[in-house]
């Protein structure tokens, strides 16, 4: 069985930006999804969790501290929350797949501030989306094509999953009005940033994750002091161009929620900008705080001591 996507390795606080799985893995589920539909790759998802639960010690107890340190839930209820993380990971997982191959209209989309967006795009210049991995942002495209927005997309990565992996999922997930931008150590991304944004394309990046080495800031979240990578918030503060925080949650019956909000920018100034963004996600995290996919020790607590 395919171990997903973004359940990741780690040393330290740090997120490897690795992942582990198996094109064969992947395969069952796109089975499972096309032959009996996409409840029956729901209750296949029950299948492989415990063995993350029981195997899957770092990223366990990254679970188990967010719950139980940062949202202060009981022993019980931080148990039965690392599982039920689990499953919602896996049914977002399943939905990524699901919805390009042909499930799309057994989804409803819900928009929440796309006012900003189509302000955005009426400005010309293009626009920055700053996200996190909460909910399943990936998904942000399908927003943007229900809407008919005459725009084109470029992801900002860092994730380095197995290029088998990349290519079989590339034939269900591509689009052509998708491209990605992958972060590299010699700062040449910043480049591809500034010619897509000069196209009029947005431009969609993770503001909660970094690689080893990778410059950072600090900010609180839930109480508490944590890393964010400087990158995100250095270049949406030196680039005149709008921004927004959008997350795009899912919800029961198979339901997603567009959140897109307008921030104000202070020029040059990174340290502020994530500070709104630490506020806005902590409130984002406590509604949904189940769809925090963050498996490793986000806030360094657990290798200080």
């Amino acid at each position: 069985m395919a171990e997903t996507t973004r359940i990741d390795t780690q040393q330290e606080n740090t997120w490897t930006g690795k992942s582990r799985g198996t094109v064969f893995g992947f395969k069952v589920f796109v089975f499972f999804i096309k032959n009996f539909g996409t409840r029956a790759a729901y209750l296949l998802m029950h299948l492989p969790i415990p063995y993350f639960c029981l195997f899957s010690r770092n990223n366990v107890k990254g679970l188990w501290y967010y719950f139980r340190k940062r949202l202060h839930y009981s022993w019980l209820k931080s148990s039965v929350s690392i599982y039920k993380t689990y499953y919602n990971f896996g049914q977002t997982l399943v939905d990524k797949i699901a919805i390009p191959i042909g499930n799309k209209d057994k989804y409803t989309y819900e928009f929440d501030g796309e006012e900003h967006i189509t302000e955005m795009l009426a400005l010309g210049e293009g626009g920055i989306l700053i996200s996190a991995h909460v909910g399943n942002f990936e998904l942000a495209q399908y927003f943007f094509k229900q809407r008919n927005f005459d725009t084109a997309i470029s992801i900002v990565i860092t994730d380095q999953d197995h290029e088998d992996i990349k290519e079989y999922l590339g034939q269900f997930t591509k689009r052509e009005h998708v491209n990605f931008i992958i972060v590299k150590e010699d700062l040449s991304h910043i480049f591809e940033i500034n010619a897509a944004l000069a196209q009029n394309r947005i431009v969609c990046i993770s503001g909660d994750r970094f690689l080893n080495k990778a410059k950072t800031l600090e900010a609180e979240l839930l109480g508490k002091k944590a890393k964010f990578p400087i990158g995100p918030f250095q270049i949406a503060t030196r680039l005149q161009v709008p921004v927004l925080f959008v997350y795009v949650m899912r919800e029961p019956k198979r339901h997603y929620h567009l959140y897109a909000r307008k921030v104000k920018i202070e020029r040059r100034d990174a340290q502020d900008l994530l500070n709104k963004f630490a506020d806005h996600l902590e409130r984002v995290v406590k509604k949904y705080p189940l769809q925090w996919f963050n498996f490793y020790d986000f806030w360094g607590e657990l290798n200080s001591k």
